[in-house]
Parts: structure tokens; C-alpha cells; sequence
């Protein structure tokens, strides 16, 4: 099985401008944060997979659809394909513990900090011949609830400061990050590309 390392990105707040107190609803609210696609785009021709693993409480909630969440997925990778810079794999997280859903609850423990969106994506990768190699693999998002499900997964967990920037969240949950970032370009460039072995891109 071929071992492959793997980026997996929180959405809101991290790779798009997040709507803080609110949920991205529609297409024209998406945003890239300057240079994501780029650090993006670097990380795939180093070698890595791309995977989204968001939580989308807004489903269970009613605010917005599964095809809505999708559309805005769908409409994110056509901006990134302008840089080279699409992801391999997308999941969202429905659930909400306020809102209990019959369907949605089969995935709750997709919900981060909980593990389930990377497991499946481990699971998914495997099933395509494809071993994640954790050790160099990374988790990065805005929040710490993404450090925590990083950590928990066994990936290093970065931490981004746009979005809610949540520093002292994990202070203050003893869930440290690897690595504290200002943004998902300078996480990519100045941490990850640097402290993992990459192939010669001469």
C-alpha cells in the first residue's frame, strides 16, 4: 500500500473568510483568505493530499441544506482549480448535539473534536490503495476544537490565527498546537514544507 501525507483543513476560518457568529449560507459569501489557494497549491506539488473536514451544525439547524452545503463545496474547488490547488476529499459534519436528527445522528461522530471525518477519510484513501503516513501528515484549522481532533487522530495539529484564531482556547484546554500560523500560508510554507520531507520539485 502506498503511504501518502495528508493536509487536512478546517473550511470556515481557515481556508475561506468565516461569517463569525453566523454560517456561510450561499455561494456569494465565499471568500478566500489571500493566499490559501496558493499554500494549497504548494502543498499538492510537494506531495500532499488535500482533505476539508468542517463542521456544518447549520444542516441539523435548519439554516441551510446538504445540497447548499454542497454547492458551496463544489463552487470552493472551482476557485481553488484556478491555482492548481483542488482538494482530493470533502466531508462535512451535520450534526448538532441541540438538534437531535435521526440521519444526521449516524454521523455525530463526524463532528470535531470528535475523529470520525478523518477516519472516513483514512478509510477512503485505503480503499484507493493508500496508506496515510500520520507522522507526516498534519490537521490545520482556526479553532481548538480542531487541535483537539488532530491530536486525537494522531495527526500534528496546527493552529491558523484567522477565523476565531482560538490560542488561548487551547491554552486554556491544554490542547497545544505543533504549530501557531497567521494564516494557512504561512502554516504551509514556513512550517509544514519545512519540517517534512519532501520530493525535488526542480
Amino acid at each position: 500500500m502506498q503511504k501518502i501525507k495528508v493536509l487536512f483543513l478546517d473550511r470556515d476560518g481557515t481556508m475561506i473568510y468565516d461569517e463569525l457568529g453566523d454560517y456561510i449560507r450561499t455561494v456569494e459569501q465565499v471568500r478566500l483568505i489571500p493566499n490559501a489557494d496558493v499554500a494549497i497549491a504548494l502543498a499538492k506539488r510537494a506531495g500532499y493530499k488535500i482533505v476539508i473536514v468542517t463542521n456544518q451544525a447549520a444542516i441539523a439547524k435548519g439554516i441551510v441544506t446538504e445540497s447548499r452545503v454542497q454547492e458551496i463545496n463544489n463552487f470552493l474547488q472551482t476557485m481553488l482549480a484556478a491555482k492548481q490547488a483542488t482538494y482530493d476529499l470533502c466531508y462535512y459534519a451535520p450534526s448538532h448535539p441541540s438538534v437531535p436528527h435521526p440521519m444526521y445522528d449516524q454521523r455525530k461522530t463526524w463532528r470535531k473534536p470528535d475523529t470520525g471525518m478523518v477516519e472516513e477519510a483514512v478509510k477512503d484513501f485505503a480503499a484507493q490503495g493508500c496508506e496515510v503516513d500520520k507522522a507526516h501528515s498534519f490537521f490545520i484549522g482556526d479553532k481548538q476544537i480542531d487541535i483537539e481532533c488532530g491530536s486525537r487522530a494522531g495527526l500534528r495539529p496546527i493552529l491558523v490565527m484567522t477565523g476565531y484564531g482560538e490560542a488561548e482556547e487551547c491554552r486554556k484546554k491544554q490542547t497545544p498546537p505543533e504549530f501557531i500560523a497567521a494564516d494557512l500560508y504561512d502554516a504551509v510554507v514556513n512550517y509544514v514544507l519545512a519540517v517534512t520531507p519532501t520530493p525535488n520539485l526542480a
